[in-house]
């Protein structure tokens, strides 16, 4: 898990995109299994600050930038 961590670390940060985010972006963004983890986040209020257009779920990157500041100040206290 270090390891992994100290790579994360290593790696230049890439620029969230402007427009609103998709379940699908965050999949891609976090390296995660599935959509399904995304919507587990959303169930259990675990994850960054959706909305619905509609019946389809958006993220908007400013909310997501917060919430992975908040993961990271949070891992580190």
């Amino acid at each position: 898990m270090a390891d992994r961590r100290s790579r994360v670390a290593e790696a230049a940060p890439r620029p969230l995109p402007t427009r609103f985010l998709t379940p699908d972006d965050l999949v891609e963004m976090f390296e995660l299994p599935s959509v399904e983890t995304v919507y587990q986040w959303r169930r259990k209020g675990t994850g960054p600050r959706g909305f619905r257009v509609g019946r389809h779920l958006r993220f908007d990157p400013d909310d997501v930038r917060a919430w992975v500041e908040s993961q990271i100040t949070g891992a580190a206290a």
